[in-house]
């Protein structure tokens, strides 16, 4: 199901003309945007306004967008589509570990970042239709996860996860002892056939070091080698 009408984007982007083009896009797919062209802007009207998705840049005057992405995860989990020129593997590895749900490449299609945008947050959707649907509460590995408020606690005390962190936990509490490929898990969790197979790799080890005693040695998010991943509670 595309996303309804209404649904507003936040563009943060210092190139005007790449900006314009991409609003264009996506106020023809039906979403309302906004603009902003620094960090630190964009960092203040994402606050502000809670956007229902952010297309943020890499490369920002002010707070740069890994900056920014890192400051907004402390507050608000908003699904964020980042933009990173070509060669910046670093840069879009930090970016998933802070949390950003997807990137795209530098020079793209603006219909691609469009189509990219909606399914970000068709998967957004459907994890919450997913969790409302499910018993309100999960446990395991030592946590008590709260599918209605969306909230993880370990041993008492609040864990900050970001939205793909807590799918992820959710996934391999529901499916526990079995051995999945990173592949499966991209498509189980991000909705993707076809990815970037790190993107599954940063989220788990930022998730071990957020449930874990001891993330060098864990003992419930469990490489298998050869395989990928298997969760035992």
């Amino acid at each position: 199901m595309d996303p309804g009408p209404g649904q507003r984007v936040l563009v943060v982007d210092d190139d005007p003309a790449l900006s314009e083009v991409v609003g264009r896009y996506l106020r023809r797919d039906g979403f309302e945007v906004d603009y902003a062209a620094d960090g630190t802007t964009g960092l203040a009207k994402a606050l502000e306004t809670l956007p229902d998705l952010i297309v943020l840049d890499l490369m920002l005057p002010g707070l740069d967008g890994l900056e920014v992405c890192r400051r907004l995860r402390r507050v608000a989990p908003i699904p964020v589509v980042m933009l990173t020129a070509l060669g910046e593997e670093n840069d879009r590895i930090a970016g998933l570990e802070l949390g950003a749900d997807d990137y795209v490449t530098k020079p793209f299609s603006p219909r691609e970042l469009s189509a990219r945008v909606k399914a970000v947050l068709r998967r957004a959707a459907a994890g919450n239709v997913t969790a409302s649907s499910a018993a309100p509460r999960l446990s395991g590995a030592g946590c008590d996860v709260d599918l209605v408020a969306h909230q993880v606690r370990r041993e008492g005390e609040l864990v900050a996860l970001t939205t793909k962190e807590f799918d992820l936990l959710v996934h391999f509490i529901t499916n526990p002892g079995r051995a999945y490929r990173r592949e499966e898990l991209l498509e189980a969790v991000w909705g993707w056939r076809f990815g970037d197979t790190s993107t599954v790799t940063v989220h788990l080890r930022r998730l071990r070091e957020k449930i874990e005693a001891d993330a060098s040695a864990p003992r419930h998010l469990l490489t298998v080698r050869g395989v990928g991943y298997r969760f035992e509670p």
